[in-house]
């Protein structure tokens, strides 16, 4: 078998493993994130997640595939590792990038959430009381 061939079923292998494995790690744990995000709507929160892993998927699954094209053959033990590490390395760079993003895009949603909740008083103004404020109030100068 050519050495080529080999280099894109292992560096196919390591990347959708890779992949695989990010977007489950980043499923289970940004979930609670994603939960405060939405003020703690379980539904909402489970179907953002999910349609969060879809995308990185996609993206990553056709990143992987599009960049598996090798210009250089590959002749020698040597060239394949060489070969690897790039392909691979390359792929590590691009999902952390699109984690990077996903979690810079979440925390500004929240950041906006927390400030809209700071802004909103907690019991409805309830307006003046009028000309007799009660017996709290500073008493009247003396003419």
């Amino acid at each position: 078998m050519d050495l080529t061939v080999v280099a894109y079923v292992i560096y196919l292998l390591i990347s959708v493993a890779l992949t695989v494995w990010v977007a489950r790690t980043l499923s289970r744990n940004g979930r609670v994130f994603l939960a405060d995000v939405l003020h703690g709507n379980e539904k909402l929160t489970d179907a953002v997640n999910h349609l969060l892993v879809v995308g990185f998927y996609l993206v990553n699954l056709g990143f992987v595939t599009l960049y598996l094209k090798n210009s250089d053959g590959v002749a020698d033990a040597r060239e394949l590792f060489e070969a690897l590490s790039v392909k691979v390395g390359v792929v590590l760079l691009v999902l952390g990038v699109l984690h990077l993003g996903n979690v810079y895009v979440l925390n500004r949603i929240r950041r906006r959430g927390l400030m809209e909740r700071e802004q909103t008083p907690p019991v409805a103004p309830q307006g003046w009381t009028g000309p007799n404020p009660g017996p709290w109030a500073a008493p009247a100068p003396r003419a």
